[in-house]
């Protein structure tokens, strides 16, 4: 990693991203230190995202940004006036950019003196960019993928079977949330830097036949050219062996760990761990497991809640939200917002960024709703936030399990 001035950073930079024949894709995320929110357009945006489209009247560069609520897309002539747009784009104050190559990635990161933190990768092959403009989503792991074929997800001439298209589906928009996390997650310095000899540690917890640690170390390691080490934790031996076994097929060096999430033991504390459809308070034993490893990276799916819903039956509704809780789909509905949002608040506490998203349509699955976590060290105390969740606890008269296994106190 070098470190070089904001000038000689963004002249190099400006240089890739006007070139038409070679920038594949970049990313202009989060904001410098002390300075207002970037604005494009006249908006406040959290991400923008270029990358060169052949339209009819010729190639374009074309820039798609993102606000609190959707995106917004602006195309511009190859040549003149794209630079005019590259350079209204430099001058605003993103903190990261994400500029990827046909032969090279290159991620940066503006420190709070102005100077940039340069990381430049080489690409083992060169790569072609996609210039269609009304492309379909560009795929993360190819249907003909051997991960895919290994794990029954596509057939052996490389297409998806009709009965695992949501499974593909899911896997794909899980890599998507993943890629962004961590490259946002390096980008801001929160997770250190992979080397062969120090690769990034990945644990899937509650991992059963593992689709999605073994598309996340395909994609990391061959597309992403990242060191990654993963590891899957499921309570039964029957999954450990099949897995174990789908792993010498591809030849992927993968540990499978036999034991419960609350009680696995590993060999290092990993860098990222995944718990994806745990169910119930599950989802906090593999939070909390997170939180004891000091992981910098937590992305979690959560599968039903019981646990708080049970807890709204058992007492009465504070007033004046009856109305709330009188129908049982209401009630139980309102208890995954709450569980999760509680969830939420006791990262925030123990000093993690968190975000909920959506993990994949509704269409493919009802439980579709991801945590999000970034360790930053910045850690709530006496503040808004430890009143807010005091309030909310006190409020519906509930003991979130979570709170319980982390020890964060409330009410």
């Amino acid at each position: 990693m070098a470190t070089e001035s904001l000038a000689e950073a963004f002249r190099h930079t400006r240089a890739q991203l006007v070139d038409p024949e070679t920038l594949v894709r970049a990313v202009a995320s989060g904001r410098q230190k002390g300075r207002t929110v970037p604005q494009v357009g006249g908006r406040d945006v959290r991400r923008v995202e270029l990358r060169y489209v052949d339209l009819k009247a010729g190639r374009h560069l074309q820039l798609t940004s993102f606000d609190e609520t959707q995106a917004h897309t602006a195309n511009f002539t190859a040549g003149e006036e794209a630079a005019g747009a590259v350079d209204a784009l430099l001058d605003q104050p993103f903190g990261n950019w994400h500029v990827d190559t046909t032969t090279q990635t290159h991620q940066l990161r503006v420190t709070k003196k102005l100077e940039v933190m340069v990381h430049t990768t080489e690409r083992d092959q060169p790569v072609v960019a996609e210039r269609a403009h009304d492309r379909e989503k560009p795929r993360l792991l190819a249907e003909s993928d051997p991960v895919l074929v290994a794990l029954g997800i596509a057939d052996a001439h490389g297409r998806i079977k009709p009965t695992r298209q949501a499974k593909y589906r899911q896997v794909e928009e899980f890599l998507r949330l993943l890629d962004s996390s961590i490259t946002d997650a390096l980008d801001k310095g929160h997770l250190r830097r992979p080397t062969q000899d120090e690769p990034l540690r990945i644990v899937d917890l509650g991992c059963g036949n593992a689709y999605l640690t073994f598309a996340a170390q395909r994609y990391l390691t061959h597309v992403r050219a990242l060191p990654v080490r993963v590891t899957g934790v499921d309570v039964k031996q029957q999954s450990a062996d099949h897995n174990t076994g789908v792993a010498a097929t591809l030849g992927i060096d993968a540990d499978f760990v036999v034991g419960a999430i609350d009680g696995a033991v590993l060999p290092e504390p990993p860098d990222v761990v995944l718990a994806l459809h745990a169910c119930d308070t599950a989802t906090d034993d593999a939070l909390a497991r997170a939180v004891g490893w000091g992981a910098s990276l937590v992305l979690a799916a959560p599968c039903c809640h019981h646990d708080i819903a049970s807890q709204l039956r058992a007492a009465p509704t504070p007033a004046p939200y009856a109305l709330i809780t009188r129908h049982g789909i209401l009630r139980e509905r309102f208890a995954d917002t709450l569980t999760d949002a509680l969830r939420a608040a006791i990262l925030r506490l123990v000093g993690y960024r968190v975000d909920v998203v959506e993990f994949v349509g509704s269409e493919h699955t009802p439980r579709n709703t991801l945590l999000r976590a970034t360790r930053t060290g910045s850690r709530g105390s006496e503040d808004a936030a430890q009143r807010e969740y005091e309030h909310l606890v006190t409020t519906w008269a509930v003991t979130p399990r979570l709170a319980d296994l982390l020890g964060v106190s409330g009410g």
